[in-house]
């Protein structure tokens, strides 16, 4: 059974609970989200197979007794199946979030988190990645600035390298026509909001 820290609304911790407890009754949690970016200022985004939409590189809650730069690796390596170095992770902001979604079954999945957003530099090889097939249809490079301007509207479609698992092999091909419809965005968010921060940072770390 999968237990969470759970925390008061000021951040203070106050003991554990199962996931499906903490879900269940609006318990303050962590989460990671987990972004990748290389040196010439790439992004990586995943393709999530839920929505078939880009988000984060990986995410995921933070486990009992886990801190989030060892979660932060530990969903990278469940999701995108390479190793990254932890301790290299840097903090780009702490966003609270909070969520109420009605379920098939009648139930709310009440959601309250402290979404802990981070980034890494990975310039590893993209042979080394295994999908978690899942949660992943795969994987989509492109650059920061170019992704900024399509979000504040300078740009209509951009580039980008797109990774998926074809025939057990992780292959690559570029894709001409992103456009803003391609990403995750939720009911009262705005792409600047949700994606703003993140793109932002890699940009002032590669400049």
């Amino acid at each position: 059974m999968e237990y969470l820290d759970i925390y008061d609304k000021k951040g203070n911790y106050i003991g554990k609970e199962t996931r499906e407890n903490v879900h269940k009754n609006a318990l303050w949690h962590k989460t990671v989200h987990c972004w990748l970016y290389d040196k010439s200022g790439n992004v990586y985004f995943q393709i999530r197979k839920d929505v078939n939409k880009l988000y984060t590189t990986a995410s995921g809650h933070i486990l009992s007794g886990e801190t989030v730069k060892q979660g932060f690796a530990r969903e990278i390596k469940e999701e995108i199946g390479i190793n990254i170095n932890y301790e290299k992770a840097k903090l780009v902001t702490i966003d609270t979030f909070i969520m109420d979604k009605p379920q098939k079954d009648g139930s709310i999945f009440k959601d309250r988190a402290f979404s802990n957003v981070y980034v890494c530099e990975y310039n590893g090889n993209e042979k080394d990645f295994i999908f978690d097939t899942n949660e992943v249809l795969g994987l989509v490079k492109v650059n920061a600035q170019d992704t900024l301007d399509l979000i504040n509207g300078k740009k209509d479609h951009i580039t980008s390298t797109v990774y998926k698992n074809i025939d057990n092999k992780i292959k690559n091909y570029t894709k001409n026509d992103l456009s803003l419809d391609n990403f995750l965005i939720n009911s009262g968010e705005t792409a600047l909001g949700k994606y703003g921060n993140i793109l932002n940072k890699v940009i002032e770390l590669t400049n």
